[in-house]
């Protein structure tokens, strides 16, 4: 009751604030126009702006939504029915103040009531930057491209058991070097380690982690998915992260934190993971390829210090067709995804595994597109058939 309560006064006080904001604008001197990042309003001086958007992905999926993660799952995979509903439902605030270079960054998801991030970020030289607040922290490629910019419908399956999602923290990044070989992006950042909304860690244990990105072609083209602009020139990013934490928690999401499967609710500093990852990214005519290889290690505290490993990778790629056959629609592009991960120390010798094919018809890039996809999840152990349940979606993303 109390998050529909909060939804309905956000969304009120939005549909009052819009039409005051566009006459403090004008009383202000600043322009307001519609951009491909919402309703802009800025001051003609540019010391100040603010941009509003909204996004919704209304979402079918049959015989389920739900990504399968034990055996059981895959006995009553097709228990649920078909599901019809928003998938998200999220509004945007972004802008600088006072100077161009020191920005802020809000999301709200209205379907599920909460906070997902809030920063402040000091961007005046490009080699050093700085931002503290919430935010995902940029651990690995997949989880670091916006849900509203993705190339499937969803992350794949080893983003639940590897990301480290939204802590609260501080960070420091940055780009070095020229726009040649030589150049590198960092980020390097300490948070609580408790996930989402915590503001606390554990103990004297925040959660510490580490990114460095080797441009090669001498561009870092962000966290994006999809070659939209058909890239003359190829793109190509290679990086490598770490993160180490203490906490009572075995995996994080967009709803906190959470234990991963086999291990008990657990109690501060319980549960040291370090984890690692390598990632890789390419953008050339109209091609997109991307791919992650990682390792997790769990300490137990509570049972004498044992350790619990997993491995886990995902390979995807896309096309945009068009260039190459004059038959292909310019808007649609196909893409393909594979994926894998396991308990290293399963008695049962578990694994999982992943394949997806999607198309994209795009009406705006990423801000109007529909999306559909299949997908096929197999899980495999050593004294059992492998079992295997199929889900198929069909998705509208639509940014205003």
């Amino acid at each position: 009751m109390g998050n529909e309560l909060m939804n309905k006064w956000i969304f009120v006080l939005l549909l009052f604030f819009i039409p005051i904001s566009y006459s403090v604008a004008q009383a202000l001197d600043a322009d307001v126009s519609y951009q491909k990042n919402g309703f802009t309003f800025e001051t003609r001086d540019k010391r100040y702006k603010m941009q509003i958007q909204g996004r919704i992905q209304p979402r079918f999926a049959t015989p389920s939504d739900n990504q399968p993660t034990a055996l059981d799952d895959y006995i009553n995979y097709t228990s649920g029915g078909d599901e019809l509903g928003i998938n998200r439902a999220r509004l945007k605030i972004k802008g600088h103040a006072y100077q161009p270079w020191l920005k802020f960054a809000i999301e709200h998801d209205f379907v599920n009531s909460r906070l997902l991030t809030y920063t402040v970020n000091v961007e005046k030289y490009p080699w050093l930057k700085f931002k503290a607040g919430q935010w995902k922290f940029e651990f690995s490629r997949e989880r670091s491209i916006s849900s509203g910019g993705q190339q499937m419908l969803d992350r794949s399956i080893i983003n639940r058991i590897f990301t480290i999602d939204r802590q609260q923290g501080a960070a420091i990044y940055g780009d070095l070097g020229n726009q040649d070989i030589s150049s590198f992006s960092y980020w390097l950042g300490v948070g609580t380690g408790n996930g989402l909304g915590s503001n606390r860690n554990d103990g004297e244990a925040p959660l510490y982690y580490g990114r460095f990105q080797w441009n090669v072609t001498g561009e870092n083209f962000g966290f994006k998915a999809s070659d939209l602009t058909f890239s003359e020139a190829l793109k190509l990013n290679i990086a490598a992260a770490f993160s180490s934490n203490e906490s009572a928690f075995t995996r994080f999401s967009s709803s906190a934190g959470g234990q991963l499967e086999s291990f008990e609710d657990g109690f501060e500093n319980q549960y040291k993971i370090d984890q690692y990852n390598i990632d890789f990214a390419l953008m050339y005519k109209g091609i997109n390829a991307q791919a992650e290889y990682h390792e997790k290690t769990i300490t137990d505290s509570a049972k004498g210090n044992t350790k619990t490993d997993y491995s886990g990778y995902y390979v995807q790629a896309g096309y945009f067709g068009h260039s190459a056959f004059e038959w292909w629609p310019k808007p649609l592009e196909i893409a393909i995804r594979y994926s894998k991960y396991q308990n290293n120390d399963d008695s049962l010798d578990e694994a999982h595994y992943e394949s997806a094919v999607a198309a994209n018809w795009f009406f705006a890039g990423h801000r109007n597109k529909l999306t559909a996809d299949i997908t096929k999840f197999d899980i495999k152990q050593s004294m059992l058939e492998t079992v295997n349940e199929t889900r198929l979606r069909l998705q509208w993303d639509f940014s205003f």
